[in-house]
């Protein structure tokens, strides 16, 4: 389902009335006659849609975390937000940017279209941009020939369910360049490693979660025209339960 383009096409039909309703049916109407229920209702809804489809469409969506690729940053459940503008202001469905902003920096945590299949929304960090040569080996990123650091945390301990399905996994915290941030490794398990050019106008993504995320080691580079936004903030966590602990807290 294209929730975008309902939302568009809701906004357009409820304000069509409106407009029709405000420009020549309204006029005509009695001052003490009622309103039809197919103009009251369309107008009484159509500021609300408006609303809601321009903060959608330019500042923030909101997105569920349905797997767990990007753990221990973000765990299933997790309703995050995510900053449309911080890449560039872009037209509603089209997705065309019309508005330079900003370029997605090296350990953002970003949402972007999957390129072979543009209708589903895949969320990854930022690891190379255009330009660069990522090489992941033995669990080590490189980034142009320089390795990226990393501290051993420990075994990784989840909560309940969680816990128990992820015995064996190995957290650690990677120090990107300006951006630390925790990843899981599994010792026993070792995911796609090689050496790759980041093309222009490209971004090298990879889960936190890395022996057990499909990232752009397996299916390729994101284009610039695929990016969605930023996102920064964990505003509900539901699994089960509210996790009350995980709201509010900032992506990074």
């Amino acid at each position: 389902m294209n929730f975008a383009l309902i939302l568009f096409l809701l906004t357009v039909a409820t304000g069509a009335v409106w407009l029709v309703d405000r420009l020549f049916l309204a006029r005509r109407r009695a001052p003490d006659a009622p309103v039809p229920a197919w103009i009251e209702y369309p107008v009484s809804f159509f500021p609300v849609l408006l609303v809601v489809f321009l903060i959608r469409s330019f500042w923030v969506e909101p997105f569920k975390i349905p797997s767990g690729s990007m753990k221990p940053t973000l765990l299933v459940g997790d309703f995050i937000l995510v900053n449309k503008f911080a890449y560039g202001m872009r037209l509603p469905v089209l997705n065309t940017k019309i508005f330079e902003v900003g370029e997605p920096q090296r350990g953002d945590v970003f949402v972007f279209r999957y390129p072979r299949n543009p209708k589903v929304d895949y969320i990854k960090r930022v690891i190379g941009l255009p330009g660069d040569e990522i090489t992941y080996r033995n669990k080590i990123v490189y980034v142009n020939g320089k390795e990226v650091p990393q501290t051993l945390l420990g075994p990784y301990v989840g909560s309940g369910d969680e816990g128990r399905k992820m015995a064996g996994a190995e957290a650690r915290r990677e120090m990107l360049p300006g951006v630390e941030h925790d990843i899981l490794t599994w010792p026993l398990h070792a995911g796609a490693e090689g050496t790759f050019r980041v093309p222009a106008g490209h971004y090298f993504a990879m889960g936190d979660n890395r022996d057990n995320s499909e990232d752009s080691r397996y299916w390729g580079f994101v284009p610039e025209a695929n990016l969605v936004g930023r996102a920064f903030v964990i505003w509900m966590n539901w699994d089960s339960g509210i996790d009350f602990k995980r709201i509010g807290t900032l992506i990074k």
